[in-house]
């Protein structure tokens, strides 16, 4: 029987979309799991600079051999280009080609109901960051994984993927995409030791993309549409990713995590 490696500690975690949110969550997960970060953002720096000085003054999962390093890197997911370079930039600042672990969890969704309201450049963008810069990044993730035979990449999906969800259909296609792309990669990267997986949040609070619990009845925030009563957490979401993390034996699934909504 082959020898079950489902070790975090050590591991290159790179995380995109790691100002806030569900990407910083997960950062403190994985951070205090014993793996080093490679943060991105793209416009909110500040954030991402007041997180790592949280978990290095932390010390949590450290120990007396830690040798843990954290990157922030500012990157453009809807640019090629940008998530060329930032593959240059892990081997300058973690000396290997690719991360161990990949959350892809960078996201656009302009709420846009109506598809006679969404321009074609608006579609067009939004499955630029949705989609092709999931593609892109686990693409470039792949040879690092493929060479160690061991590799965890996780998308970050939405509701919207299997129910449609309340935002256009444009958000909903991106999504849908991303699951799909998910369930074809790890029936093909599972012999190489390399899992693939999606989390579909809905209704996660302190994220910007809902109100919060206050929000009038109605509302997209209304937490009365909520099964459990409650918007989730993003610190929710990073429990399902550390747990894909640590289980090897699960790939192919896309785990929705929506308080009973479907």
């Amino acid at each position: 029987m082959a020898k079950v490696d489902n070790e975090i500690k050590g591991r290159l975690a790179l995380i995109t979309g790691a100002s806030g949110g569900i990407g910083a969550a997960c950062a403190r997960d994985l951070w205090t799991q014993g793996a080093s970060l490679a943060l991105t953002c793209f416009k909110n720096r500040a954030s991402v600079d007041s997180l790592v000085s949280e978990l290095t003054s932390s010390g949590k999962g450290a120990s007396d051999d830690d040798s843990r390093e954290i990157s922030v890197h500012i990157v453009d997911t809807g640019s090629a280009q940008d998530i060329e370079r930032l593959f240059e930039e892990l081997k300058h600042s973690h000396k290997q080609s690719g991360p161990d672990i990949l959350v892809s969890n960078a996201g656009y969704g302009k709420r846009i109901p109506n598809i006679l309201d969404i321009e074609l450049d608006e579609f067009d963008y939004t499955l630029n960051i949705n989609l092709r810069a999931s593609f892109l990044l686990t693409k470039l993730s792949i040879p690092h994984m493929e060479a160690q035979h061991w590799g965890r990449v996780i998308f970050i999906s939405s509701i919207a993927a299997i129910g449609g969800g309340i935002n256009g259909c444009h958000y909903a296609a991106s999504k849908a995409g991303l699951t799909g792309m998910m369930r074809n990669l790890a029936a093909k990267q599972a012999g190489s030791g390399i899992t693939v997986n999606d989390i579909a949040p809905a209704m996660i609070g302190e994220t910007g993309m809902i109100p919060d619990e206050r929000a009038v009845r109605g509302t997209p925030g209304d937490v009365n549409n909520i099964p459990v009563g409650r918007l989730g957490t993003p610190q929710e979401c990073a429990n399902v990713v550390t747990m894909l993390c640590k289980t090897g034996y699960m790939t192919g699934q896309s785990i929705l995590l929506s308080g009973g909504l479907k």
